[in-house]
């Protein structure tokens, strides 16, 4: 009787309805998880837009002021993005895939506080080719003391950039050429150490670097979150990678390696660029460079043909020499108009990805806590 019961039990319309059921306490599951994929899907398209449009720069503009300036929108947009998505599936928040991101991301801060010092370097470097264009640009006469003074702003930028090719000295102590230090410089000075951007002198960018890039594991192409994770895990090792291959700072290192499986379509163009990095790290002249920046090749390159040009000269100038002179000039000014312009709003963004790290973090901390 019983068994008759339960097999009759087995109608075609009880199996509808037991479906429809069973369908009503699936649907807000799959509804959820295909909102996951869509959300994580679509960061990965913008990730690979992005990069792509990196990549597309001419050699010109690649690894220029401009060009780091972009780099750091993309991470500010991923930045966004990506804590869009854990803010939106908050019962990741304690996953640990994600807390090991936040502690990647934080010592990500150790790289931003080295960059901003690299960045005050080049401002020196730039302030001694102001120098330069003012002893010898705009001058009815250009005589043995003009180049005596262009001269001696040349040696003490020499000096500077070889120093930075071996350690990191404070940038404070570069600035022999100005003579007496300027109105307010000292309190100016312990207003930038009050930030305490700097980092300690037995800091390691390599080692740093290397700490942000252990056990960044692909995960399953089905688990939706970490897949996010595992992506915005190689934007901010890429980001922080080129920044210390472009600017000064200590030990830099570019050991770094991006084995990325091929499934996930925004390695490709990080890879490339990874690669365009390294290849420029390789040329001639660009090996022991104290940095990558397109301006730091043009601050060594101009400085060295006006020092090379300051030696061959013989006084009184004839009209060739000074009209070579004045040439070699322009172009020092170019340089030095083309830093100023670009270092403030590079160390603004630098400030800005700073924040919002520590931002983000936070922030992620305190929704783990509800």
């Amino acid at each position: 009787m019983a068994s008759t019961d339960y097999q009759g039990s087995s109608s075609p319309s009880f199996t509808r309805f037991r479906r429809s059921i069973l369908s009503m306490k699936r649907d807000p599951v799959i509804h959820e998880a295909t909102s996951q994929e869509q959300e994580v899907e679509a960061f990965q398209r913008h990730v690979t837009q992005r990069f792509i449009d990196l990549s597309r720069v001419d050699s010109h503009e690649f690894l220029s002021l401009s060009w780091v300036s972009d780099l750091l929108d993309v991470f500010l947009c991923c930045q966004e993005e990506f804590k869009a998505i854990l803010f939106n599936n908050q019962s990741y928040m304690s996953d640990k895939l994600v807390l090991d991101y936040f502690e990647r991301s934080v010592k990500g801060l150790d790289v931003c506080n080295a960059i901003r010092d690299g960045i005050e370097q080049i401002r020196q470097w730039q302030k001694q080719l102001e120098i330069v264009s003012c002893a010898l640009g705009n001058q009815r006469y250009l005589g043995e003391a003009q180049f005596r003074r262009a001269k001696k702003a040349l040696i003490e930028l020499t000096i500077g950039m070889i120093d930075d090719k071996q350690s990191n000295s404070a940038f404070a102590h570069r600035n022999r050429s100005f003579g007496k230090d300027p109105p307010n410089h000292q309190k100016s000075l312990k207003k930038f150490k009050s930030f305490s951007w700097s980092v300690s002198r037995s800091w390691s960018a390599s080692k740093q670097l290397q700490a942000i890039g252990n056990n960044i594991v692909p995960p399953k192409t089905t688990d939706v979150i970490p897949v996010a994770v595992y992506t915005m895990n190689n934007v901010l090792l890429f980001v922080m990678w080129t920044l210390v291959a472009a600017i000064p700072c200590q030990d830099r290192g570019l050991q770094s390696h991006f084995n990325i499986p091929k499934n996930f379509n925004w390695g490709s163009p990080i890879i490339s660029l990874h690669e365009r990095i390294l290849e420029e790290s390789k040329k001639r002249g660009r090996r022991n460079a104290c940095g990558l920046l397109k301006e730091i090749e043009g601050i060594e390159r101009s400085a060295r043909f006006v020092n090379e040009l300051c030696d061959s000269l013989q006084f009184p100038l004839a009209e060739e020499q000074e009209s070579e002179v004045r040439k070699r000039v322009e172009e020092v000014e170019m340089v030095s108009e083309a830093i100023k312009k670009g270092l403030d709003p590079l160390e603004k963004q630098v400030r800005d990805v700073f924040h919002r790290i520590v931002s983000s973090r936070t922030q992620g901390l305190d929704k783990r806590s509800y």
